[in-house]
């Protein structure tokens, strides 16, 4: 064996030799990497979750869409009265933009009102129900658990019929069976045509197509809404994500005409666009990993601190021992390789502790909000902990090696 290799597992087995001879303080020690380990990778799969969260109701409404609105949903920069005061979107302006259009693969309106949904005992309030047509399902990635999206036939002719969100179903029919049957809302009676699939989107709120109703958009006219006090949406899918920029120079040319502006005239109508959303999304998810890492930074600091003030009291009390060790000949090197290793063990053991916790912990959270272990979160936690450890160590392990021999042996 070489003597790098020899020093190596003789520098280990003196340090496991002094963990086993001190195992209260090494556990307490252990503590503060524990909670800072804990909250790096509680941390790590909240983030993750909360991203994936993100991405998942995002890629459900469709990464091709424009949507035609009169509001503005990320610009900032027009007063609200201004978006305000614009003339509403009518059924019949979507009516010549779909005359019109030619790059679209599929055109839709939609309009939305809050209603509660009852069945028989049971019942679901502040529901979002989104009038639209048969050509919706076809915006979107939206895929059912069980049943169909209504028909051409059952959109033109306005019948009482509708598609109803995963949890709308779980909470109205925790039985199953919800094909066929009707649904209450302002008392008026629908037929359950579709299950949608659980999308999982819990970030978008209340536009979480899991807690939506969608029916024939004559209905929430004729039942929820007046049409002219509510403006639609057009929901407009381009061809590709290559042709998106082309879709939306056509849209907005055809707008302007039907709505009668002027060359001079500002448009009174906003394309919006999934970069907007996800861009926004990125905000907020920057926002949450910045005040993660200062959370988790801060836990980390408290631990290496707590482990340094440990490691400078171990060499005090083994001031002796060095000593002996050098006067028979161990190299610096040896000492700072020994009491490194310690440091270092002692890390490791209360990273794979909070690991371990972290990971029962963000189960129990995933209760509520969504999580995602990922093996890189658990590679980092074990390689922080070791960092941390070298760290931590090497300020106490360099004071050791660094003792006089002769000094040392006279320490009481």
């Amino acid at each position: 064996m070489s003597p790098i290799l020899f020093e190596l597992k003789e520098g280990l087995a003196i340090s496991l030799r002094a963990i086993r001879a001190n195992k209260a303080r090494a556990i307490l020690t252990t503590l503060g990497i524990v909670i800072g380990i804990t909250s790096v990778v509680l941390m790590s799969t909240a983030i993750k979750g909360i991203d994936n969260a993100f991405q998942t109701g995002v890629s459900s409404l469709g990464s091709d869409n424009l949507y035609i609105d009169k509001w503005e949903w990320f610009n900032n920069d027009i007063p609200w009265w201004e978006l305000r005061n614009r003339k509403n979107l009518r059924l019949d302006d979507y009516e010549k933009y779909r005359e019109l259009a030619l790059l679209p693969t599929a055109i839709a309106p939609t309009v939305w009102s809050n209603q509660t949904v009852k069945y028989k005992d049971r019942t679901v309030e502040l529901i979002m129900v989104q009038g639209t047509n048969h050509d919706y399902i076809n915006t979107t990635n939206l895929t059912f658990n069980e049943g169909r999206f209504f028909n051409e036939y059952e959109s033109n002719g306005g019948r009482q019929v509708v598609v109803i969100g995963f949890e709308i179903a779980k909470n109205l029919f925790p039985r199953g069976n919800a094909l066929g049957e009707d649904v209450k809302i302002r008392g008026h009676k629908f037929k359950v045509v579709g299950i949608l699939s659980e999308q999982g989107s819990w970030v978008m709120g209340q536009f979480n197509p899991d807690k939506q109703i969608f029916m024939p958009i004559q209905n929430v006219f004729k039942y929820f809404q007046n049409e002219f006090f509510r403006s639609i949406t057009i929901n407009v899918k381009a061809q590709n994500s290559l042709m998106v920029e082309a879709t939306k120079e056509e849209a907005i040319g055809i707008m302007r005409k039907i709505r009668g502006l002027k060359y001079n005239q500002i448009n009174d109508f906003s394309i919006n666009q999934q970069e907007g959303l996800l861009n926004t999304i990125n905000e907020t998810v920057g926002v949450i990993q910045i005040a993660g890492l200062f959370i988790t930074g801060l836990a980390l600091f408290v631990g290496a601190v707590g482990i340094m003030n440990i490691m400078f009291v171990s060499v005090k009390e083994r001031t002796k021992e060095i000593g002996i060790r050098k006067a028979i000949g161990a190299k610096r090197r040896s000492i700072l390789g020994q009491f490194l290793t310690e440091s270092a063990i002692i890390c490791l053991i209360g990273g794979l502790i909070g690991l371990l916790l972290a990971v029962i912990l963000s189960m129990i959270v995933n209760q509520f909000l969504p999580t995602s272990v990922q093996a890189e979160t658990v590679v980092l936690a074990i390689f922080i902990s070791l960092i941390t450890g070298v760290i931590s160590g090497f300020a106490p392990a360099f004071t050791a090696s660094k003792l006089d021999p002769v000094e040392a042996l006279r320490y009481e």
